[in-house]
């Protein structure tokens, strides 16, 4: 079932009354996944791209990557039906924490979805919609991570995949940073108060402050803002401003139980796990991959991109010249066309058959 569907976005909802069977042994129902296309499908329904977005990025493309998108650019809606849908756990119109206060139910009780969750949840929609080969799928940073999982789980539909600012596992240290965000959330009052509380604004505000660290870099933050100090009566440094804008900015457009969900879905990142060693793993992927690192990513460091390239058997890698840090996959938009459009339009020019297929 397609309907329109109004939340913290506006997109199109397809709905799957079967229940999807969660690596944790439970189950999610009814399962619903918002989505937006462009472009057609075509007569042989093989020309699909799918994009896979960031941890609090939705699946209207144009919103967050709109550089990207175009005719005669990476995504080239002439060429390709293009197709981004929202993650499992998602306050943008997928099965969430919010989907089950919806229908009275505590949102603490949404049970833990994995990478692995999701890209399932991703393929029910694609067979949906009647596609029968994706020519590559393109992921950012969570989206990259998805990236693989679909290249690893779906050979035989996949054709290439392009990771950004991803990495084989989820280290101690984005680990560390997630579990941080988590605890300023639900130290917060409001969240403590019970589960239907008011939105713990502080504490969100607070996980998001302190994920923009990360997200940025030391040469970016003093680039920007120096040593600056705000004009008002009780001045501070404009870094300091800077943080509380967007910690508020995020509390009024996304949730804090979602938000929380969203971070220990992307700590279950383990290509390895319950296969055997991941470079091994990756070395069983035989699509075509282009990984690419942001020079200045502290959260997801290049060595850690280059740790992909020497396992996957025919990987290309470019880097991003950014002093924005991980977020300047967001940034550098005339940069990632040109890298990411030959390598895109070469694997739809090729017509690669579907690689081998691996169970694990």
């Amino acid at each position: 079932m397609i309907e329109r569907y109004h939340a913290f976005h506006t997109g199109d909802l397809w709905t799957d009354s079967e229940p999807l069977q969660l690596e944790s042994g439970e189950t999610l129902s009814p399962l619903e996944l918002a989505y937006n296309t462009w472009g057609e499908l075509n007569a042989s329904a093989d020309n699909a791209i799918i994009v896979a977005h960031g941890l609090t990025a939705n699946s209207d493309i144009s919103e967050w990557w709109g550089g990207l998108l175009g005719e005669g650019r990476a995504l080239d809606p002439t060429r390709n039906f293009i197709v981004c849908i929202n993650s499992l756990a998602s306050p943008y119109g997928s099965t969430s924490p919010l989907t089950y206060a919806r229908e009275g139910r505590s949102p603490r009780e949404f049970p833990a979805v994995t990478i692995r969750d999701t890209v399932h949840a991703h393929k029910r929609l694609i067979d949906a919609l009647g596609i029968s080969r994706v020519q590559s799928v393109v992921g950012v940073s969570l989206g990259g991570h998805m990236a693989l999982e679909w290249a690893i789980m779906y050979p035989e539909l996949v054709g290439s995949i392009v990771t950004i600012g991803s990495t084989p596992k989820h280290l101690p240290w984005c680990i560390g940073i997630s579990a941080t965000q988590r605890a300023a959330i639900t130290s917060d009052p409001a969240w403590q108060e019970g589960e239907y509380g008011e939105q713990p604004r502080r504490g969100l505000a607070l996980a998001r402050q302190f994920a923009m660290i990360s997200y940025r870099s030391s040469a970016s933050f003093t680039e920007r803002f120096g040593r600056r100090r705000s004009d008002e009566e009780e001045p501070r440094f404009e870094v300091e401003r800077y943080l509380d804008y967007q910690g508020h900015k995020l509390v009024d457009r996304f949730d804090a139980n979602c938000y929380i969900e969203m971070t220990r879905l992307m700590d279950t990142h383990d290509i390895g796990r319950d296969r055997g060693d991941y470079r091994e793993v990756l070395s069983r992927i035989r699509q075509p991959v282009l990984v690419l690192s942001v020079s200045s990513d502290v959260l997801y460091p290049a060595p850690e991109q280059l740790e992909l390239v020497r396992s996957i058997t025919e990987a290309d890698y470019g880097v991003i010249r950014s002093s924005a840090g991980h977020d300047g996959f967001l940034i550098e938009h005339e940069q990632l066309v040109e890298l990411l459009t030959p390598f895109i339009h070469r694997s739809v020019a090729e017509g690669r058959p579907p690689a081998v297929s691996w169970a694990g």
